[in-house]
């Protein structure tokens, strides 16, 4: 369901890799899944209910605690989908994850939002809800083509960078997410789509003066329209959604939307005041899909990050913190260049019960006053389902992973290999 939500060198390592294949390949008498269930009140009532699955297992070269290859299996998401409708114009959206299910799984709330969806040229979402920003946060895990789209990608946008909201200074919401209201819809017969929205950004610490952040989208469909709900989108549609080229704008902005809040010891002999800086983050992203004359389906995209942050040198040599029992409230966001391109290619026939698409793809991140980081990614999907029911198997090598969210001038890590065969339910 496309949810109103909404990423070796061992004799071990090559049998697994040959095991993993056959699993992707081999897989099979698969039950079709459908859009989950509606449930019909009256003729202008109802409520529909979904569920989403994903898990997977990585090996990673020397991120065992020996330095062999690590082998980890993880409980990516388990989401419970709810929508509803309660008036002809007035709906409602409410779904969950376990943001935490690699240790133990607390289910929290994912998105709450309520709707009033007049026409296709303007509607209002209230709640907590996806931030308009770059196609990849608006596919979300489930509707991207690459499996760990997140974890190996460009850098996070701000409601992005924490796992749990708080209004320590430490956050700006979660998986995308914040609260607040958008306004979106669409214009010259929906080839023009829009989305703009006011959240309230990172809550406390550098953010002393309680400034909002800004949100905004605009998208182009030259060839065929994208049809998804509100102002989301999907990283591919295996070729049920015609010939597609859109390009996309995005910009978020917050005054005071990075940095590190004030600091007083445990002892208080040591007073730091805040320092911040305004955050902007601008990107640009294009989608091309395009049935072949043999029928396969060849899936091409792009974006581009632009990320600065004011007063960005006086925040990255600031102290963290004096004292171990008191950590300084720190939001350093991403500053510098950033882009991701990948190729996909499906091939037009069924192999057993699904369609087979291998896929390429390249991330270079260049953060100022950082070293440079990349990726190499190549994998193959086993399509089932749409995205309703997909197995990836990818290898990647680079140091995205290893050097992480550290954008210092000390950042170090090496370059590694990782494995992963990741599974994809949903209905």
């Amino acid at each position: 369901m496309k949810s109103y939500i909404n990423h070796a060198e061992s004799g071990f390592n090559k049998r697994l890799l040959c095991t993993a294949i056959m699993s992707v390949l081999a897989m099979g008498h698969m039950a079709n899944s459908h859009a989950g269930a509606t449930f019909k009140i009256d003729d202008t009532k109802w409520v529909s209910v979904g569920l989403g699955l994903r898990s997977s297992f990585t090996a990673t070269e020397s991120a065992a605690a020996n330095k062999d290859w690590s082998n980890n299996f993880a409980l990516d998401n388990a989401r419970l989908y709810f929508a509803g409708q309660l008036h002809k114009y007035l709906k409602v959206e409410f779904n969950t994850d376990a943001q935490t299910a690699n240790n133990g799984g607390e289910v929290r709330i994912l998105d709450a939002i309520g709707k009033f969806e007049y026409n296709n040229y303007a509607n209002v979402w209230v709640g907590r809800m996806l931030v308009p920003g770059e196609r990849r946060e608006m596919n979300g895990p489930f509707y991207s083509g690459i499996y760990q789209t997140f974890g190996s990608g460009t850098p996070f946008e701000p409601a992005d960078y924490s796992l749990t909201i708080q209004s320590n200074g430490t956050s700006a919401g979660s998986y995308g997410r914040d609260d607040g209201a958008t306004i979106w819809g669409a214009a010259f017969s929906d080839r023009l789509q829009y989305a703009f929205g006011f959240f309230r950004g990172l809550r406390g610490g550098a953010n002393s003066g309680d400034n909002p952040t800004y949100a905004q989208k605009i998208s182009y469909n030259f060839w065929e329209v994208e049809k998804n709900p509100g102002y989301y989108t999907s990283g591919t549609y295996y070729g049920k959604g015609g010939d597609i080229l859109t390009v996309s704008f995005n910009n978020q902005y917050q005054s005071q939307g990075a940095g590190l809040g004030s600091y007083i010891s445990a002892d208080k002999t040591v007073n730091l005041p805040a320092v911040s800086g305004d955050f902007r983050g601008t990107g640009v992203d294009v989608l091309m899909e395009k049935i072949l004359p043999n029928k396969a389906v060849l899936t091409l995209e792009g974006d581009y990050k632009n990320y600065g942050i004011g007063n960005y040198n006086t925040i990255a040599n600031q102290p963290i913190t004096k004292d171990a029992k008191d950590l300084r409230p720190n939001f350093n966001m991403f500053a510098g260049q950033a882009y991701d391109v990948s190729g996909m290619y499906m091939f037009p026939e069924k192999f057993g019960y699904g369609f087979v698409q291998p896929y390429v793809r390249y991330v270079n991140i260049n953060p100022t006053g950082s070293s440079n980081r990349n990726s190499y990614q190549t994998g193959i999907n086993y399509v089932i389902d749409g995205h309703n029911a997909v197995v990836s198997l990818n290898y990647i090598y680079g140091d995205i992973v290893t050097k992480g969210l550290n954008y210092t001038s000390a950042a170090a890590g090496n370059k590694e290999s990782s494995l992963l065969l990741g599974f994809q339910w949903q209905i």
